[in-house]
């Protein structure tokens, strides 16, 4: 008898859990490949410095004097596309992104490189004392998005941070492959890139404003067009947790 019930659970509990079994149809190809440009070419590494707070102005002097000089080099295959200090958000934190025009090539050669450039070694040994910690990803570029280019200022900018839900990358990209058309007419959608090395199952979305209230008026007008709300309803659902920085760029930036 006691067998008995415990197979009619088993199965009644079975046939339960397959009704929120959400079916999946098999890919031969990884959510990379599907959704970004080459790796040749949307290779990207961003960057997250936590400064103690006495030392912010001397980590931006140090940064700004330094890491010019290193992209002169016409070997080093590594693009200086933005440098940013965090106005909202997390407070006292440096962000910057690169881009490698080679790929995990270009990435390979430009470590190798920097391992004996005396100058970064002394520059790391020095900004090591300023910070409280710092992480970093390599990131791939949707190839629907725009690609970030040098931009004239005075901008702010907004990294917004979406952790999805394993495996809802590809819907994440078919509804932003048919939104991003709404935000791109008034040109401040500056790039959006996706993790492969670091925390993963993330999104950052990159924007440019004049100025906090030109953000708000931009972000009420896309609620007016015809098809942006609805990417906000089905991608809601793929999100785990968000966060929005606002972010000022350094002198050296290409964004500004």
């Amino acid at each position: 008898m006691i067998q008995s019930g415990n197979s009619s659970d088993s199965r009644d509990s079975s046939w339960l859990r397959s009704l929120f079994v959400r079916k999946v149809d098999p890919r031969k190809d990884a959510h990379s490949t599907l959704l970004s440009k080459k790796e040749t070419s949307g290779l990207y590494k961003m960057q997250f410095h936590n400064v103690k707070p006495e030392c912010l102005d001397a980590y931006n002097k140090l940064t700004e004097e330094v890491l010019p000089k290193l992209h002169q080099d016409p070997d080093y295959h590594c693009d200086l596309v933005g440098n940013w200090n965090t106005w909202y958000g997390e407070q006292d934190q440096a962000v910057h992104l690169w881009r490698f025009s080679g790929g995990y090539p270009a990435l390979t050669d430009c470590m190798n490189k920097l391992r004996n450039n005396k100058e970064y070694l002394e520059f790391r040994k020095e900004r090591s004392r300023m910070l409280l910690s710092r992480r970093n990803q390599l990131l791939l570029e949707f190839s629907f998005w725009n690609e970030p280019v040098p931009r004239k200022g005075p901008n702010i900018y907004e990294l917004r941070t979406y952790r999805l839900k394993p495996g809802t990358m590809i819907e994440w990209g078919n509804n932003w492959a048919r939104a991003i058309k709404y935000r791109q007419e008034n040109e401040e959608a500056v790039g959006g890139f996706f993790s492969q090395i670091g925390e993963l199952y993330v999104v950052h979305h990159l924007w440019a404003y004049k100025d906090l209230q030109s953000r708000e008026e931009t972000r009420k007008s896309a609620w007016t067009k015809r098809g942006w709300d609805e990417n906000v309803y089905y991608t809601v659902p793929l999100v785990r947790n968000m966060e929005s920085r606002i972010m000022i760029p350094l002198k050296i930036s290409p964004l500004q």
